[in-house]
């Protein structure tokens, strides 16, 4: 019992391990991808950003996004449901109204591409559809 105990011990500790190791290679990759565009952007304006400044913003966009995660997941939770809705991600930025107009226009935006579903109503049975399809005819003898 005891040695089952360990080895459930061991498997956990290596799985955050390794997900930990998958979260720093991640924030890399982020931070990079941040950097990239900050650069590019100054570059475009012609201005110049020291690499403090730049580091900084990777961090701060890194952190805000970590934070938007957590927020998604538990208006997800809260709504009863496992997955996240574009919703849930309109409802992340409530305080700012630029932000959550373009992410509705985006929405509506993509609902349109979507192809119409044709679904048929089914008709609602009146009161005659009933009795004529109970009604059975006898022949006259």
């Amino acid at each position: 019992m005891e040695e089952e105990t360990i080895g459930i011990d061991e498997e956990r500790k290596q799985q955050h391990e390794e997900d930990a190791s998958v979260h720093e290679i991640l924030r890399d990759r982020f931070r990079l991808s941040t950097i990239s565009i900050a650069e590019a952007e100054a570059n475009q304006i012609g201005m110049e950003i020291s690499k403090p400044i730049i580091a900084c913003i990777s961090d701060l966009a890194f952190k805000y996004t970590e934070q938007l995660s957590k927020d998604l997941e538990l208006f997800a939770q809260h709504a009863g449901r496992k997955s996240v809705r574009m919703e849930d991600v309109i409802l992340s930025a409530h305080r700012n109204e630029h932000l959550a107009a373009t992410l509705r226009s985006f929405r509506n935006d993509l609902k349109a591409k979507e192809p119409r579903s044709e679904r048929k109503r089914k008709k609602s049975s009146t009161r005659e559809d009933i009795t004529t399809t109970n009604v059975v005819q006898v022949p006259d003898l």
